[in-house]
């Protein structure tokens, strides 16, 4: 099936081009990210494979269905940027992969989590410049402190398994508790007692209406002084400009992001050379006690071996009219049912 790959990186044709030597698609890799704007890229292309920050809406998606397309692969887990109620209405399939590394964004969340306890960001950056000094890079012990963990799926579950490896208190927030986080020993709370109780808040659930800005104002003023938060999500789970208040107020104690709201136009792209246009990230960068990565928790082999081989085979498995269980929206009807 002939695919174009938008938002494509070199590390995204390495491991997509290992992945497909099994299911031999035609891969047509494209620099751009998909929007209204570069839809017609993708004409003459039956499938599109796209990533978080490739822009899904009516006009694009539209675009993409006048052009033939008829599948929309995402190489994530997560769909808010796709209008999965247009795509059914135009009888675009769309497929995710719904997990590929849990340990690969827990391990990146606990990296974040101890690198702003202990400033080991800021003493790197010391050293080089020949600066000993251990003013300001006072931690604390982790061991016996309260970890809250706002979503207890495949992630926030491995979160849950290293913190107490740490021997950390854990206390949880999900509308479906985990067996095996309650096995661990989680104690699972409302959120305003997870606020409240927290010395570091990590979030791992999905974005939707519900949760959007879950971190505002509100719920950073109920939080303990000095509080850490973690996003390693989705960006639009905390409202930036509630956390520069906090930041500036010094409630907050520290904030670890490997995603931001309005990441789109900033991640996965080297930006070195230009002047910084978003203010309110450019704001969030001045802080010390803020560490920014750009999006990469995901980022290791196996995480990339395995969201290439289960995207392509989602392509495979439509080509082949069979369900996989990775299908957000129904695929086309089978013209050629087999009798059995």
């Amino acid at each position: 099936m002939r695919v174009a790959f938008f938002s494509a990186h070199p590390f995204d044709r390495q491991y997509f081009d290992e992945a497909n030597r099994v299911h031999r698609h035609d891969l047509h890799y494209l620099d751009a990210r998909l929007t209204a704007a570069t839809a017609t890229l993708a004409n003459g292309h039956p499938a599109v494979c796209v990533f978080v920050n490739d822009r899904l809406d009516a006009p694009a998606l539209t675009i993409l269905a006048a052009g033939g397309t008829r599948i929309v692969a995402l190489r994530s887990a997560g769909f808010n940027h796709v209008d999965l109620t247009c795509a059914r209405a135009l009888g675009i399939t769309v497929s995710r992969v719904p997990a590929y590394s849990p340990h690969a964004v827990a391990e990146h969340t606990i990296a974040l989590m101890l690198s702003l306890n202990r400033k080991t960001h800021r003493a790197y950056a010391r050293v080089r410049e020949g600066n000993f000094s251990l003013d300001g890079l006072l931690g604390i012990d982790l061991f016996g402190r309260t970890i809250g963990i706002v979503g207890t799926g495949r992630i926030g579950t491995v979160v849950a398994h290293i913190a107490r490896g740490f021997g950390c208190r854990v206390v949880a927030y999900d509308i479906a508790p985990s067996a095996e986080c309650g096995a661990l020993g989680v104690e699972y709370v409302s959120l305003d007692q997870l606020w409240a109780q927290s010395d570091v808040v990590t979030l791992h659930t999905p974005l939707t209406q519900d949760t959007r800005h879950l971190v505002n104002a509100r719920a950073i003023s109920a939080m303990k002084p000095g509080v850490m938060i973690i996003n390693t999500g989705r960006g639009a789970l905390v409202d930036t400009r509630a956390l520069i208040d906090g930041l500036k107020s010094g409630h907050l104690g520290a904030v670890g992001l490997d995603v931001y709201e309005e990441e789109e136009n900033l991640f996965f792209e080297d930006h070195s050379s230009h002047i910084m246009q978003d203010d309110v990230f450019a704001r969030l960068l001045t802080f010390p006690n803020v560490l920014v990565t750009a999006h990469q928790a995901f980022f290791t082999q196996e995480a990339l071996r395995a969201i290439s081989e289960t995207t392509l085979d989602n392509i495979s498995a439509f080509e082949q009219h069979r369900r996989n269980g990775h299908e957000l929206t129904p695929p086309e009807p089978d013209p050629h049912p087999r009798v059995t």
